[in-house]
C-alpha cells in the first residue's frame, strides 16, 4: 500500500508479483568493451512481453545506467513485462571515454547498442536461466526518456539527415521526454551543437505513446513544454500523447527517487504515469485488450486534474 498517492489509485493496475534480476549481463560489442545491462522480470510466466528501455543523459552519476529507473522498471516487471536496461555508451558510470570522437553523446553507438540487445536476446537468456525460454522475442517494445527517446525515436522510423535506422524487430515504442524538432526550432548555438536532434519523426509508422510533463520547459528550444510533443503530432504511429500535470522532465520521479533527474518528485505523478504507461503496453502486448480504455476512462472520472490523454481521430 502507497500512502503517498490518492486520485492516481483510482487508475486500474494489476496487483505487483514477484520479479527476479539479473545484473550485470555482458553483450560482446565489435571493437569495444562490452555492453552491460540489467533485465528485470516477472519470476513465473512465459511469452514474456520485453521492453527495452533508453535511458537519459542526465546530469545524476548512477541513473543514466542500466541502475536508474527502477521506479519505471520495477512496476512494469512486476505486471507482467521483461525490461531490458543497457548501460549505453554515453553513460558516465559504464560508458565510452567521452572524449572519443563521437562522445559525449555517442547517438549512432546508443542506437548500436539496441540492436545489439536484439541479435542478442538468446545469448541475454543464456545469462538468466531464470528466464530463459521466457521471454516472446515477437512481441518488442522499445522506451526512452529524454534522449532515450531520441535513441527509441530513431528505431522506430525517425529519420536523421535521410538515414533511416527502424528496426523491424520492434512492434511499438513509447516516448518519455523526449526532444522535440530540431534545426530552426533550437537556439541556434543548440541547432549547430545538437544537429543531431534534428529528427523527422514522420517515418514513424509503428504505436508510439508520446508522454510528456506539462511544466517541462526545455532550454534548448525558445518554445515551451510542447516542444516534447512534437513526435505525437508528427508522427503517423504516434496514437496517444499523454501529459502530466505539475510537473516538468523527470514526470514525477521515473529516473529515480530523491534525484537530481527528478526536478519535482510527486508521487501522484509518477503513479499517474507508471499506471497509464503499463495499460498502453498491456493493450499494445494484447495481455489486457482494452486495459488502455480502461484507463482513460478512469483517468477522466477519477483523476483528471493529473494528467490528459489526447487521442488522435482516426
Amino acid at each position: 500500500m502507497n500512502r503517498l498517492i490518492n486520485q492516481s489509485r483510482a487508475l486500474p493496475a494489476p496487483e505487483p508479483a514477484m520479479t527476479v534480476a539479473y545484473t550485470p549481463i555482458c553483450l560482446e560489442m565489435p571493437g569495444r568493451q562490452p555492453l552491460e545491462l540489467r533485465l528485470t522480470a516477472p519470476a513465473v510466466g512465459d511469452a514474456l512481453p520485453i521492453v527495452i528501455l533508453s535511458h537519459g543523459y542526465g546530469p545524476s552519476n548512477y541513473i543514466p545506467s542500466k541502475d536508474g529507473y527502477a521506479p519505471l522498471v520495477q512496476f512494469w516487471a512486476e505486471r507482467g513485462i521483461a525490461v531490458i536496461q543497457p548501460t549505453h555508451a554515453s553513460s558516465r558510470v559504464g560508458g565510452l571515454n567521452p572524449d572519443l570522437p563521437e562522445g559525449p553523446f555517442f547517438w549512432r553507438e546508443r542506437v548500436a547498442e539496441m540492436r545489439a540487445i536484439l541479435d542478442q536476446l538468446a545469448e541475454i537468456e543464456r545469462q538468466a536461466p531464470a528466464v530463459a525460454g521466457r521471454l516472446d522475442h515477437e512481441r518488442i517494445a522499445v522506451a526512452g526518456h529524454s534522449f532515450g527517446g531520441h535513441t527509441c525515436s530513431l528505431l522506430l522510423g525517425g529519420r536523421l539527415q535521410g538515414e533511416n535506422f527502424s528496426d523491424p524487430r520492434i512492434r511499438a515504442g513509447m516516448l518519455l521526454a523526449t526532444p522535440g524538432r530540431g534545426g530552426a526550432d533550437l537556439m541556434p548555438d543548440y541547432a549547430t551543437r545538437f544537429s543531431f536532434f534534428d529528427v523527422d519523426f514522420s517515418g514513424i509508422e509503428l504505436p508510439t505513446l508520446v508522454v510528456c510533463g506539462a511544466e517541462d520547459n526545455p532550454h534548448f528550444t525558445p518554445r515551451g513544454p510542447e516542444w516534447h510533443a512534437d513526435a505525437f503530432y508528427d508522427a503517423p504511429g504516434a496514437d496517444a500523447l499523454l501529459t502530466i500535470n505539475g510537473v516538468g522532465h523527470g514526470l514525477g520521479g521515473v529516473a529515480g527517487l530523491d534525484a537530481r533527474e527528478t526536478e519535482a518528485e510527486d508521487p501522484e505523478a509518477l503513479e499517474t504515469t507508471r499506471r497509464l504507461t503499463l495499460a498502453w503496453l498491456r493493450s499494445m502486448f494484447s495481455i489486457e485488450q482494452d486495459a488502455w480504455a480502461k484507463s482513460q476512462t478512469a483517468l477522466r472520472a477519477n483523476a483528471a486534474s493529473i494528467a490528459k490523454i489526447t487521442v488522435k481521430e482516426n
